[in-house]
């Protein structure tokens, strides 16, 4: 049986400095952010986590480009309601990461270092996140569509087969490995085929 650690691949990563992080302590406040802390937080990993873990990091890396994305100072607007679609779990994702929080998010210290309202649920009309860098004003447009890496044809009918509680063990051993595999072609492609980008300001 594969480890944890061993399922998913380790790139793509990102690493960003956490000014309240080190100013607390942990560390100089650099963390380092794989695909595997976007399951732990979820719990699973599915073509959803993996599409919110792409999408904070080529958000971030066009706003940042070459310099290090500082964790507390980025702004992130969903396309739609919380609770339209997947918007919800895709925005735990993002907050993780980028320490973007909605109303109930850190509120700061004397005036500084607040998370709390950096993370709304707009509407941007088009299926794109919003990313803008709190100290610029930068902003890029970012969204996902894992259509181009489809399932394979085989997990429908494995799925029916384990919803329905028909399935043997062989079956759900069968349809796992066909789940993750997917995940992991998406993760391998890094977004070239998933991700879109466009600069809003």
């Amino acid at each position: 049986m594969k480890s944890m650690h061993t399922l998913y691949p380790d790139q793509p990563s990102i690493a960003l400095h956490d000014p309240l992080a080190e100013l607390l302590g942990a560390g100089e406040g650099y963390f380092t952010y794989r695909f595997m802390d976007a399951v732990k937080l979820s719990g699973h990993a599915c073509p959803t986590v993996a599409g919110a873990f792409l999408l904070t990091i080529h958000g971030l890396k066009a706003l940042y480009e070459e310099c290090t994305p500082v964790r507390g100072q980025i702004k992130i607007t969903a396309p739609g309601p919380v609770d339209a679609g997947t918007n919800g779990p895709i925005s735990q994702v993002m907050t993780l990461i980028t320490g973007a929080a909605a109303d109930n998010g850190f509120r700061g210290l004397a005036g500084k270092f607040a998370r709390n309202g950096l993370l709304s649920f707009g509407s941007t009309g088009d299926g794109r996140w919003i990313f803008t860098r709190t100290d610029t004003e930068k902003c890029v447009g970012v969204s996902y569509d894992p259509s181009s890496i489809p399932p394979d044809p085989d997990m429908k009918p494995l799925m029916q087969q384990i919803m329905q509680g028909d399935a043997d063990c062989e079956a759900k051993r069968r349809f796992a490995q066909l789940w993750r595999e997917r995940v992991v072609k998406i993760l391998e492609d890094d977004g070239k085929a998933t991700i879109t980008l466009s600069y809003v300001c």
